[in-house]
């Protein structure tokens, strides 16, 4: 059996220079999820979320980023799961995207708020109809009897809402993590990765290179 400690690779697929950045972390981000849907990166939009609870103990989970704007990095959650109620306590979080066929990562850290309920109604409706049934049967986190429960509680409201629109839970819609802080990070051989972070400041952005 292979133990884990031999496992290595070498990152040889690209580079990442001051002069390849764009001077806002915004396009940058944005440069690079292109890129990552069109080389065909599993779940390109997949992303670490992490976030903390009342004691500081950490949590971290995937989620899937909906919208990427100045405006922030947008998601979308039942507001009293596990990570909407450590959100509600502390408004902070980190995201993490990891493009293993690019061997890229980026880190984004920043506050928390809500998104408006006519946003939340907007990308609630573009749901898949399934999708919608499934965020009102499922009491997210909460300990459930059985599988049974969930298909009952599903079945009971196929047949509720046959033939109309599924309303958005009151309890379910987005949340915005506006940054002040992004990493971008380009695998390079012999464990010298090139690292660029930008930092807020004020209504503008540092770049700076961190050592790997």
């Amino acid at each position: 059996m292979t133990k884990l400690a031999d496992l290595r690779d070498e990152y040889r697929k690209g580079s990442l220079s001051r002069a390849d950045l764009k001077n806002d972390p915004f396009e940058q981000f944005t440069f690079w999820m292109h890129q990552a849907i069109e080389s065909k990166c599993l779940h390109p939009s997949a992303m670490s979320l992490a976030t903390v609870d009342k004691d500081g103990m950490p949590n971290v989970r995937i989620v899937l980023l909906k919208d990427a704007s100045k405006d922030g990095f947008i998601f979308y959650t039942n507001y009293h799961s596990i990570k909407g109620n450590e959100l509600e306590i502390n408004k902070v979080a980190c995201l993490n995207f990891f493009w293993s066929e690019l061997e890229r990562q980026v880190r984004i850290s920043g506050t928390i708020t809500k998104t408006t309920e006519e946003q939340s109604d907007s990308y609630f409706q573009s749901r898949p109809r399934e999708s919608q049934l499934g965020a009102l049967a499922s009491p997210q986190s909460k300990i459930v009897e059985s599988e049974d429960y969930l298909a009952e509680r599903y079945k009971m409201l196929q047949d509720q809402y046959k033939g109309q629109s599924v309303p958005r839970p009151e309890h379910w819609g987005g949340y915005i993590l506006n940054p002040t802080r992004i990493e971008f990070w380009q695998g390079r051989t012999n464990r010298l990765h090139d690292r660029f972070v930008y930092t807020k400041q004020a209504d503008s952005w540092n770049i700076n290179r961190l050592a790997p």
